[in-house]
């Protein structure tokens, strides 16, 4: 009896296993791409290539690969190895545009591998990939890699237009900020705040959806009381809060959090007189000593653009900054990029008149 009940659970198991071992390769395939487009952290795709076999064979199809989703490549600095970067060059050969992105991010500021990472951002641009554009852009502003007499404004200015054609919003600010101040183009004061004022609308309407998104069906109603979306005071983003709205701060892109985390917890470690962006959801570090511009009020903050300037006076330095009575620069302005006085306060005030 006992031998017979064994035959018949054995006989089960391989019915099942058959079930799976008949499906096409196709249609595993296609099941696997939406597996790895909507996962949620590395580790979920990982775990399916390893359940059996075929599945590990099949998630290396570069179709798969092609449509690994960003929180898949959202690799933690200190996880950080061969293999992590073995695998975002496989979907980097599938043609993965968030792949190309992410690895070059990675080799232009964290290897110091300028030509291979830009070409691979380029590479994310030419297909209308809007965080790549933006990069572009404040290489391009900052002669990232380069002398100060590398960059090239125009060119920058160019592509923050493409990518605030795609929606990017803080292309959208840095624009807006470009034209009000004259940077890189001719000067446009009425239209760089109209810039502004779009790039504000669309982080706040970004921000309630993704509350709405977060609310069970059961609670949605027709007209939305905003008093669900009210959040304890300094918890969420003062940029929006002007709007009479205070919702959390926006989420940045992984790759961002993985430069930050990189530099900071000293798994690579910047070069002598080098700094992070102070805005803490840039991560971007100076490639050259005094690329970036600081602060000329109080001298202790480094930005990498005016989006970044303008976000991080909202969110905390404008508490923080106190001025210093005769500051001296350490060996000169170096690119002569720093900020003064008078265009610290009017990024203050034109954020202001951008939102009220």
């Amino acid at each position: 009896m006992l031998q017979r009940k064994k035959q018949r659970s054995s006989g089960k198991i391989t019915d099942k296993s058959d079930l799976f071992d008949g499906l096409p390769d196709d249609l595993v395939v296609s099941i696997l791409c939406k597996l790895s487009s909507f996962a949620f952290c590395p580790s979920d795709f990982i775990n399916i290539l390893l359940t059996c076999k075929r599945l590990n064979r099949l998630g290396v199809h570069p179709f798969v690969l092609s449509k690994v989703g960003v929180k898949a490549l959202a690799v933690k600095a200190q996880n950080w190895s061969d293999s992590a970067h073995r695998f975002l060059k496989h979907c980097v050969a599938a043609g993965n545009t968030e792949a190309c992105y992410t690895l070059g991010m990675i080799r232009f500021y964290c290897l110091q591998n300028r030509r291979s990472g830009a070409s691979l951002m380029a590479k994310a641009a030419i297909k209308s990939h809007g965080p790549a554009l933006y990069s572009l852009a404040v290489i391009q502003f900052n002669g990232s890699g380069g002398s100060k007499n590398d960059k090239d404004l125009r060119t920058g200015v160019a592509l923050c237009a493409r990518a605030a054609f795609l929606g990017h919003v803080d292309a959208l600010r840095e624009l807006g900020h470009c034209l009000q101040d004259g940077y890189g183009v001719r000067q446009n004061i009425i239209e760089g705040r109209r810039l502004l004022v779009q790039a504000n609308v669309r982080e706040l309407a970004s921000s309630l959806e993704s509350l709405v998104k977060r609310q069970p069906q059961q609670q949605h109603q027709r007209r939305l009381n905003y008093q669900h979306y009210t959040y304890v005071m300094n918890s969420g983003c003062p940029l929006l809060s002007d709007f009479g709205c205070n919702v959390p701060v926006p989420e940045g892109h992984p790759v961002n959090m993985f430069l930050k985390e990189w530099f900071e917890s000293r798994v690579g470690e910047l070069g002598q007189g080098l700094s992070l962006c102070s805005h803490k959801g840039c991560g971007r570090p100076e490639t050259r000593a005094h690329e970036f511009r600081r602060c000329s009020v109080c001298g202790t903050v480094n930005y990498c653009s005016r989006g970044c300037q303008a976000l991080d006076w909202k969110l905390k330095h404008k508490l923080a900054c106190v001025p210093i009575e005769g500051w001296l620069e350490e060996g000169g302005n170096g690119n002569g990029g720093n900020v003064g006085v008078g265009e610290l306060e009017e990024v203050g005030e034109a954020e202001n008149i951008a939102i009220d």
